[in-house]
């Protein structure tokens, strides 16, 4: 089954299969004793919200006025159950989803996209990301880029860039 889910991933991530397709090719190839609503489940319920950085970014929104994008790496399904769960709708402007825009990162198109839809200078912009390759092609075309290790130096990072949030004014003052 690995062998299947890495021959398939990218593919379903960039749109070109729904669930369905990708669980009968990855998964449901053969007999199992399990459901596929059942694995349906599983997969969403491993979705984990990190409400701090939720809270973090929708407050450096409302406070300095930003344009709020996700550029991600994920499939259609998945993806619109976490603009839901989590509603991130709520203060993000736009998405930029590999499987909206059928390529996915480290491809540095995907960046280059999301600066075209933002319409702002790569310099205005700040990103944040965990796996450092995806930092670097960001800061390769420009883009102030922030590693992102946990939700103090993340923090940290931003206050150096001239954003810090008032939960953080009220972090370091309560």
């Amino acid at each position: 089954m690995e062998d299947r889910h890495r021959l398939t991933f990218e593919t379903f991530e960039e749109g070109k299969l729904t669930l369905e397709e990708y669980l009968g090719r990855v998964v449901f190839y053969q007999e199992r004793a399990f459901t596929r609503a059942q694995f349906r489940h599983f997969m969403f319920a491993q979705s984990k919200s990190y409400p701090e950085m939720i809270d973090l970014v929708a407050s450096l929104k409302v406070r300095h006025g930003l344009k709020i994008a996700v550029v991600s790496n994920e499939a259609r399904e998945l993806n619109a159950h976490r603009i839901r769960k989590f509603k991130l709708g709520a203060f993000v402007d736009f998405f930029i989803s590999s499987c909206f825009v059928h390529m996915r990162k480290p491809d540095a198109d995907i960046f280059r996209l999301a600066l075209d839809v933002a319409q702002v200078p790569a310099r205005q912009v700040v990103y944040i990301e965990n796996p450092p390759m995806f930092v670097e092609i960001a800061e390769g075309l420009g883009i102030r880029s922030i590693l992102h290790m946990d939700y103090r130096s993340t923090c940290t990072q931003l206050t150096t860039l001239g954003l810090q949030s008032d939960k953080e004014t009220s972090h370091e003052t309560g």
